[in-house]
């Protein structure tokens, strides 16, 4: 996609989750289903035939951290009534679902995140990594996604539009949260509402730079362990909403780096795209 392509997606994508817009759904349209069990955010989008969303919602909980299933029936029930409201705005009953996955989690976790699409009632049609999703979206030929997400930063480096090097650490958005409890002595809850406060966030820069410094040491070591060259980063997942993280990236790596609009909504409308379109039933 062009950037500009991109954006009207990402835009499109915050008027449903939102309930702004509720596109209308000719009878036999094919869907795909993409969920996106993170740290802090699940989030759940259903795409139209021609990848426009037309349904979608996230939630924040504390369900799986680092890639890891904490809370099996907490995350049923959250993808369960994540898809129960799609549900109710398309007016058919979805089936299928494609779910992500840090990149290089243990084939227990990949299983588990599997069971938990398929105890809410949806037959997961594929499980990707986090990076390698979001690149469904933004369609980078060369250059490198970077997933920066609750808990870890996931990276895929990308050669004439194929994935030849993944990688993930830990160091994400509650390593952020987690700071600025510390410097303000507040709760984890409270650093949380504190972090997405737009008025404070030029404040909190300074406190949390040393976390972003962390994420764009993460990329530079790995990118200095391939031997496919890279020019540009694209930052996605919701810590990359952070204003001023693309800068600190771009000072420690030495590369260009782009942060879409909603940066969130990259990955989960990107796995999207690997499910299997189908035509759902009516009357959901």
């Amino acid at each position: 996609m062009t950037s500009a392509a991109v954006e009207a997606v990402l835009r499109q994508a915050r008027e449903v989750a939102s309930g702004r817009a509720r596109p209308a759904l000719p009878a036999g349209t094919a869907l795909r289903v993409g969920v996106d069990l993170g740290t802090a955010y699940t989030v759940l989008f259903v795409l139209d035939d021609d990848g426009v969303p037309v349904a979608g919602g996230y939630r924040w909980a504390e369900v799986v951290r680092d890639g890891v299933v904490l809370d099996f029936g907490g995350a049923v029930a959250l993808v369960t009534a994540l898809r129960a409201a799609a549900e109710e705005v398309l007016g058919v009953e979805l089936d299928h679902a494609a779910v992500t996955v840090p990149p290089g989690v243990p084939a227990t976790e990949v299983r588990a995140h599997r069971f938990v699409v398929e105890a809410a009632g949806l037959d997961c049609t594929a499980v990707v990594d986090e990076p390698t999703a979001a690149n469904a979206v933004l369609q980078v030929r060369d250059g490198a996604v970077v997933d920066v997400g609750g808990g870890t930063t996931g990276i895929a480096v990308l050669q004439d539009g194929r994935v030849v090097s993944t990688a993930d650490e830990p160091t994400g958005g509650t390593h952020v949260s987690l700071v600025i409890a510390g410097s303000r002595r507040v709760p984890f809850e409270e650093a949380e509402r504190l972090k997405q406060d737009p008025a404070l966030q030029p404040e909190l820069l300074p406190v949390v730079r040393p976390v972003f410094e962390k994420v764009a040491t993460i990329v530079a070591d790995h990118l200095a362990q391939t031997s496919v060259p890279v020019d540009r980063l694209w930052l996605v997942g919701g810590t990359a909403a952070f204003p001023g993280v693309a800068d600190i990236v771009q000072q420690v790596t030495g590369l260009p780096t782009v942060v879409p609009t909603d940066p969130l909504f990259v990955t989960p409308l990107g796995v999207a795209h690997h499910d299997v379109a189908h035509t759902p039933g009516r009357g959901g």
